[in-house]
């Protein structure tokens, strides 16, 4: 784009009526709007941040900039399955109803706990490429990237095995409410989608409360026993959390393995130093995230006056930030646009900072090691067909992915 068409791109942008190919790249829109309306006013009065300080900015100063949805939510959904769902939950709440459930995740999640889930999840990805060699002619999102978070999170909550189908669907329904403009349609799959997750999460915990499982592996058991002081989440509480943490744990996975994949597939070079380098995998996970990161948006509402790049805003604006944008800052990041698996160091913001950084980001990011280098171990020369895109702004990933291996 000449700059000319670069000044004028970022003077009519508006995330609410987006280009069709916007969808498929929305990188040179980013570089656009980062030169020239950083922080660029939408026409609904809400801030668009594209720059990685600013993003930087409003992670950092949780008080300042809100998380609260309530008063963004209530004309998009009314009052409604979705509404409450996503009203209720971890990552649209401040603290202290985001501080109880945080604290009650990351107890299941340490370091340890992880690492006892690393030969699981080895067994796991190796059954899946057995299975996909058997085939030949595979789908990499539904043969491979979403079926291995799926798992995880699934023995992560206790939800049995022959229980877990519906659960992609209803997940991909709730997050695709959460684009910047929601059609009657896809506002009327979300609440059915959050209905029945209900439904089925009322008959599970019931189950769990009867039998509870090992504190220190099975999250649901940890947040149906609250915190150690006594203080317990509400059933509502309860019930969107868990309906947050399949939706979080695999939708954003199953986009990195499938973005990681594909991007290696139009890298070539950086491929072969991967099969030739496994040692290279954390790195190649953190580029994989930030060059195609799972998730491009974020939203917060200014509490006070706040100035803010360069911008003085006032109480109660709306705000985007630009994560997809702020990972391809040339400020932060030499030469951006290039795609580098041994990047050092390379502090990309994909999983957010401060107080909400993903409570899951460790084992998101094992899954994502694991997967793509005995992916590339057994099948080396695979090649990846046409291609279908998510068709969301918010969560970048795939709905198919066609790929033979051999």
């Amino acid at each position: 784009m000449k700059l000319a068409e670069d000044k004028s791109i970022a003077e009519s942008f508006d995330l609410k009526s987006l280009p069709p190919d916007f969808y498929d790249d929305p990188f040179p829109y980013y570089r656009a709007l980062r030169q020239h309306a950083p922080v660029k006013q939408m026409p609904d009065g809400s801030m668009l941040l594209t720059r990685y300080a600013d993003v930087e900015q409003v992670y950092k100063q949780p008080r300042l900039f809100s998380s609260d949805k309530k008063r963004e939510f209530k004309p998009k959904y009314g009052d409604s399955p979705l509404y409450e769902h996503h009203t209720t939950s971890l990552v649209f709440n401040d603290p202290p109803l985001h501080t109880r459930v945080r604290r009650l995740i990351a107890g299941a999640l340490t370091p340890r706990a992880i690492a006892e889930m690393e030969p699981g999840l080895v067994l796991l990805v190796d059954n899946l490429l057995q299975s996909m060699k058997k085939k030949g002619q595979v789908d990499l999102i539904e043969d491979f990237a979403a079926a291995i978070p799926i798992e995880i999170i699934g023995n992560l909550l206790g939800v049995p095995r022959g229980e877990r189908e519906p659960l992609r669907e209803w997940s991909l329904a709730i997050l695709g409410a959460l684009e910047p403009v929601v059609s009657a349609q896809a506002a009327g799959r979300g609440n059915r989608a959050v209905t029945e997750f209900t439904g089925y999460l009322e008959s599970l915990i019931a189950a769990r409360r009867a039998a509870p499982g090992d504190r220190n592996r099975d999250v649901l058991t940890r947040l149906i026993a609250g915190e150690d002081d006594g203080e317990r989440l509400s059933a509502a509480e309860l019930i969107h959390n868990c309906i947050f943490l399949l939706n979080a744990g695999h939708e954003t996975t199953t986009n990195l393995i499938g973005n990681g994949l594909v991007t290696l597939a139009a890298h070539p070079a950086e491929r072969k130093k991967l099969r030739e380098q496994p040692e290279l995998a954390k790195a190649a996970v953190e580029e994989v995230l930030r060059y195609e990161s799972s998730n491009q948006l974020g939203n917060r509402i200014t509490t006070a006056p706040v100035r803010l790049g360069g911008i003085d805003l006032p109480a109660q604006t709306p705000v985007t930030v630009c994560i997809g944008a702020a990972n391809r800052d040339p400020a932060q990041f030499p030469d951006p646009e290039r795609f580098d698996i041994a990047r050092t160091p390379n502090r990309h913001l994909a999983f957010a900072t401060g107080i909400h950084a993903c409570a899951g980001a460790s084992l998101a990011r094992l899954e994502g090691q694991v997967a793509l280098v005995r992916f590339l171990a057994r099948f080396p020369d695979y090649e990846v067909g046409k291609v279908v895109r998510g068709g969301r702004a918010r969560f970048r990933g795939f709905l198919k992915i066609p790929c033979l291996v051999n």
